[in-house]
């Protein structure tokens, strides 16, 4: 089953308003004529407006870094799904290492938001991924695993065709270290037969996993090459427009 490219830029904390406007701008005259590929980025909390104005029109979609699970409430400094698709959001980002690790999100957590995102027409793109230390005890199929049975808990079927799942191995996050390409295939690999033990044969080929993880223009070739590997969520290298425009082109056509 064709299965069309997906990437994705994360911000995370940086840029000021008009760099982040001048970044998005970049990116849409770069990746104009890019075909085969599905493109979203997603700019800290406080830009969203104004990154949702560049795009307007485009191709390129908006996507949020997190969000709460309820749609209001006494939740100082949070933000709704309510608010994310009013100021246009399609996509967003949760259970992210970082959330993980800074802010104490838990498996029940995620999961509660990626439920919420898809009550309310938000595509989740699900985040999980091993530890250094797990990696080298051998751990990395139990991790991954258990994030996915978590993140997914309770959502239907007919959801799937709304969620992406980026493996992003927390070793190589912002270190500049990668997973080869055979170590995220075999990760991915693993990835679609849990889906295919939790949903179907159908299902499992159908949903797209991205590689993240230290993401840059001279190694996208060799991961989107992997057959289970479907497009990337870029951090540091989303930054640069020139970096994100080479990765998006590794994984489309012009």
């Amino acid at each position: 089953m064709a299965r069309t490219a997906f990437v994705a830029g994360n911000w995370k904390m940086n840029l000021g308003r008009w760099e982040a406007r001048d970044l998005a701008t970049a990116v849409l005259d770069g990746v104009r004529g890019v075909r085969g590929v599905e493109i979203a980025l997603a700019p800290s909390t406080i830009w969203l407006s104004e990154i949702a104005q560049v795009v307007h029109g485009s191709s390129v979609t908006l996507a949020a870094q997190t969000m709460h699970h309820a749609e209001n409430g006494a939740y100082t400094g949070e933000t709704s799904p309510l608010m994310l698709v009013d100021i246009g959001c399609k996509n967003v980002i949760l259970g992210h290492s970082e959330r993980r690790q800074f802010f104490g999100e838990t498996d029940d957590i995620v999961n509660q938001k990626v439920l919420s995102a898809l009550g309310h027409d938000l595509a989740p793109i699900l985040c999980v991924g091993e530890s250094l230390d797990e990696r080298e005890a051998g751990r990395t199929n139990t991790k991954v695993d258990g994030q996915i049975r978590a993140g997914l808990r309770g959502v239907r079927a007919e959801d799937m065709a709304s969620v992406t799942i980026a493996y992003e191995p927390i070793w190589a996050i912002g270190t500049g270290r990668t997973a080869s390409p055979e170590q995220a295939q075999e990760v991915h690999a693993q990835i679609r037969s849990l889906l295919r033990a939790l949903y179907s044969q159908e299902i499992s080929e159908s949903v797209r996993l991205q590689y993240g993880g230290s993401v840059k223009p001279d190694n996208i070739a060799d991961l989107y090459a992997q057959p289970d590997i479907d497009g990337a969520l870029v951090g540091g290298a989303s930054l640069k427009p020139e970096s994100f425009v080479a990765i998006v082109e590794a994984c489309g056509t012009r």
